[in-house]
């Protein structure tokens, strides 16, 4: 498990796998002039949205192949290491969230989400298919479906410790509460998530080859909506990686 904070995000090119529709993304500023860290370079095309995660969570789990296989669409190959497919759990806090041309707006650009995630392949290039993403940002949600063709969720999200922690220095621990409010239910009700985590250590780059760059430095995701696969180009600074406490 690994703790990331403060880092800056940017959504890059969105082509579809379906040469019919192309909606183009490309990522921000001069985070578009770092590339030697990539596997391909990103689209040259003018880049639509940005954002920033701070104080996120990544947390990891092995799962046996058939228990994802049949929870992923058959054109996405799942993505193994160790023989092992991969569940991840983010929790974070979106920041800075905008358009290329306008700036952060309040109310819109400030909110917290909760992804689950596994690792696929298509067409030679790994990314990541979402299961879901809950948000705590009701625009949010009708911005990614409509955009992005993903599945998010409207959620009541409670996060303490990530905006109290730059007044007190020396507390490091983040609760991250979530409660659906709309979508898909769990069996006992409402899909609920409760979590405490912390960073520990220096922040470190995840060696080539690892599990950790495995799971963590991907540059497209993959979602499938009426019968189409759209795959969003993702650009971003290699992820500085701390252990977590959770």
């Amino acid at each position: 498990m690994q703790c990331d904070t403060n880092l800056d995000y940017a959504f890059a090119e969105a082509g579809t796998v379906e040469q019919e529709v192309q909606t183009q993304f490309v990522t921000a500023g001069s985070l578009l002039y770092s590339v030697e860290h990539r596997p391909w370079l990103p689209p040259d095309s003018q880049w639509l949205l940005s954002q920033r995660w701070n104080d996120l969570l990544f947390a990891h789990f092995a799962i046996e192949p058939p228990k994802l296989r049949r929870l992923v669409p058959d054109a996405l190959t799942l993505d193994l290491y160790d023989g092992f497919a991969w569940l991840t759990i983010s929790p974070c806090c979106t920041s800075h969230m905008r358009p290329s041309g306008v700036p952060p707006l309040p109310g819109v650009s400030f909110f917290s989400q909760l992804n689950l995630r596994t690792c696929v392949t298509m067409e030679g290039k790994p990314g990541l298919f979402h299961f879901s993403v809950d948000a705590g940002n009701l625009s949010a949600v009708w911005f990614a479906r409509v955009f992005f063709r993903m599945p998010y969720w409207h959620s009541a999200i409670q996060v303490s410790g990530a905006t109290i922690r730059a007044r007190h220095p020396e507390e490091r621990a983040i609760r991250f509460r979530s409660r659906r409010l709309h979508g898909p239910a769990s069996l006992d009700g409402p899909a609920k998530f409760d979590v405490v985590y912390s960073p520990e250590g220096d922040p470190v780059r995840a060696r080539r080859g690892s599990l950790d760059e495995f799971l963590t430095e991907r540059y497209c995701v993959y979602s499938w909506n009426r019968r189409k696969f759209y795959r969003t180009e993702v650009h971003h600074q290699p992820w500085p990686l701390q252990q977590a406490n959770v």
